[in-house]
């Protein structure tokens, strides 16, 4: 059996940063330390800071008076950011700068009188985040047929945003409808969709011509990770989203004499090392890398990491809590 390995796949800028985030914090205040939400959407990592003393939580209410909080890579709304001060909270903010810049542009449009319409998925954190930067002034389209439903008057002013770990091309069909039915619409100065959501599917569309089977690292919750996973499917190419090696079967890999390895931006290379050495173990693979675009991409620690940084050693921290995990 031949394995490609695809390449970018895996933790993106954005995913690295949040978790960076959540490990200073953790080596510099020493736990508990709680995660509105989970700090990204893989159970692999969620289930790794668990056991370190991180508590996820989808209420500020469950958050003592006066402890730390850390927002995830998928932002919040501003009203929750009103809640953690009233609440005295120390709040470490680890929002991926891309999904922070959909926000900022939110703003403006609902600013300058825009109706905003948001392509992106109900429920999805980041959604329910950048809607809540402007509730009144935005709209959430899931599909072109959401398009069609619209009640806006033909000149109204008109603006559109996305998901940042949206399908291109799902995204660029419902962009294209928005642009037939409201020619005078705007958009962001630069689109939305993340560096890392492009690359990654990018390698996928590549490289599934050549494969009987793709393999995506991922967990189910994982916007990108299912991008990833439709896109092979897209083009006839079986695929399954899994989390981990202990989730592989046999009968998959039947008459399977070339199978694409890919992971979604928030899966640790851990989980598809772990996949390659099944692999081996069964079917006495081999393995290449393929690179389809580099990545150089790093984001540095907000403020607040940077300032503790210089004011509580982690030697500090381990001495006044002798409970901390290694």
């Amino acid at each position: 059996m031949r394995v490609l390995l695809a390449s970018p796949r895996g933790f993106c800028a954005g995913v690295n940063m949040a978790i960076e985030c959540l490990q200073f914090a953790l080596d510099h205040l020493g736990p508990p330390i709680y995660v509105y939400h989970e700090i990204v959407h893989n159970r692999h990592v969620v289930e790794s800071f668990r056991g370190r003393g991180v508590q996820f939580v989808e209420h500020l209410d469950d958050v003592p008076l006066g402890a730390t909080l850390l927002f995830s890579a998928h932002g919040v709304a501003p009203e929750i950011r009103a809640l953690a001060k009233q609440r005295q909270l120390r709040t470490i903010d680890a929002t991926c700068p891309l999904v922070t810049k959909v926000h900022v542009e939110a703003v403006r449009f609902a600013r300058e009188g825009y109706t905003i319409c948001l392509i992106g998925h109900a429920g999805h954190d980041e959604v329910v985040g950048t809607m809540g930067e402007a509730p009144e002034s935005m709209v959430l389209v899931e599909s072109e047929d959401d398009v069609e439903r619209l009640e806006l008057p033909p000149d109204a002013k008109v603006a559109y945003l996305t998901q940042t770990t949206l399908s291109i091309d799902e995204a660029e069909r419902i962009i294209g409808r928005l642009r037939q039915r409201f020619p005078q619409i705007v958009g962001p100065p630069k689109e939305d969709i993340c560096y890392a959501t492009q690359n990654r599917q990018e390698a996928v569309a590549q490289l599934a011509a050549q494969a009987d089977l793709v393999l995506v690292l991922g967990s189910q919750n994982s916007s990108n990770s299912r991008r990833l996973c439709e896109l092979a499917r897209s083009q006839g190419v079986p695929a399954h989203l899994i989390d981990g090696a202990e989730e592989l079967r046999r009968e998959w890999f039947e008459k399977v004499a070339c199978v694409v390895i890919t992971a979604g931006a928030s899966a640790p290379e851990s989980l598809v090392q772990g996949c390659v050495d099944w692999l081996k173990q069964h079917f006495r693979a081999t393995v290449e890398e393929s690179i389809v675009r580099s990545e150089d991409v790093h984001f540095a620690l907000p403020r607040e990491l940077r300032q503790l940084q210089r004011t509580v050693p982690p030697s500090e921290a381990s001495q006044r809590d002798p409970q901390k995990p290694c």
